[in-house]
């Protein structure tokens, strides 16, 4: 095993979740060698044909994850992985016990990612009908591949939620110039942790935590309407005008500071992700590929924290 690559522990966790290898004469190369040439590109960022030889062509690792990408195959392991977590703690892996409580938290936030000069070119088409495999359903592609100009210049802005062990649950893209605040409801509103067994999957957590860019009247008032506990610092701007306007302003909301310095998680989990370089900048032209580049991270990440090494004997 080198380094960027699974281990054994990891790679028994997701083997059983890949597709089959097929019938003779219509076999994959094999499933191991390709995932770790797909790691080994996205922690160092290297183009696709300068992938070392012991990875086998680099054409059929593009391939493949190119495929997998569009037909769901990487967000299929990360979600079985996500149900293996919240089955296996009793507690639940994605909840936690806060003053004899259970309660299930989530952190919001996002990140630019710098697109890189390879990262533009791509046809703009009204929508892009990507090939079918294995039954799969087709993926429609908005044509806008997710890329905007901001200050840091032509930029991919994720918009994440995470867990308090700082692991991603769930993420979208936009341009690098699409506001946090109106980004706030699409990203929850894709919660959807399915349970082992019976019992409906969860799409709503008990408490939000935010920082002040997702402070706005529209944001708390969705929150309150679904019973959700809102942990969002109000920008200065925000206190000035409720103060202006006395009485009828309103009362202030209510901040647990105490809560407010557990949303570290996600900017840690931010620091993990954008340890792999192609996420740190984008190298993917279509945003459905750099989409499938964040799911096989974020897989990395799930699998660090949940799979349990074996300890070396003296």
């Amino acid at each position: 095993m080198r380094r960027h690559e699974l281990t054994d522990a990891q790679w028994r966790m997701i083997e059983p979740l890949l597709p089959d290898n097929g019938r003779p004469g219509g076999q994959w190369s094999d499933h191991r060698t390709v995932v770790n040439g797909v790691l080994f590109r996205a922690r160092t960022g290297v183009p696709w044909p300068d992938l070392p030889e012991r990875y086998g062509p680099w054409q059929t690792v593009y391939e493949r994850h190119r495929r997998w990408s569009a037909d769901g195959t990487w967000q299929r392991i990360l979600t079985e992985l996500q149900i293996e977590a919240d089955a296996g703690d009793p507690d639940g892996a994605l909840a936690r016990r806060l003053d004899a409580e259970r309660e299930w938290a989530v952190n919001i936030d996002s990140t630019s990612c710098r697109a890189h000069q390879h990262a533009a070119g791509a046809r703009h088409r009204p929508a892009a009908r990507l090939p079918r495999k294995g039954g799969g359903a087709r993926v429609e592609a908005d044509g806008r591949e997710a890329l905007g100009r901001s200050r840091g210049g032509v930029t991919t802005k994720v918009h994440l939620l995470a867990d308090d062990r700082a692991r991603p649950l769930t993420w979208l893209t936009s341009p690098g110039q699409r506001g946090d605040s109106p980004m706030l409801v699409p990203v929850l509103e894709t919660v959807h942790i399915r349970r082992r067994g019976p019992g409906r999957p969860r799409r709503r957590p008990d408490r939000v935590r935010g920082d002040k860019a997702y402070s706005s009247r529209g944001n708390r008032a969705y929150l309150r309407r679904r019973g959700i506990k809102a942990t969002i610092a109000e920008p200065n701007d925000q206190q000035a005008n409720r103060r202006n306007r006395g009485r009828a302003g309103g009362r202030p909301p209510a901040l647990d500071k105490a809560q407010y310095r557990r949303r570290s998680a996600v900017e840690r989990c931010v620091s993990k992700w954008k340890q792999f370089r192609a996420v740190a900048s984008r190298y993917d032209k279509r945003d459905y590929i750099f989409n499938g580049t964040l799911t096989i991270t974020a897989i990395v990440i799930w699998l660090r924290d949940t799979v349990q090494e074996p300890s070396e004997t003296p």
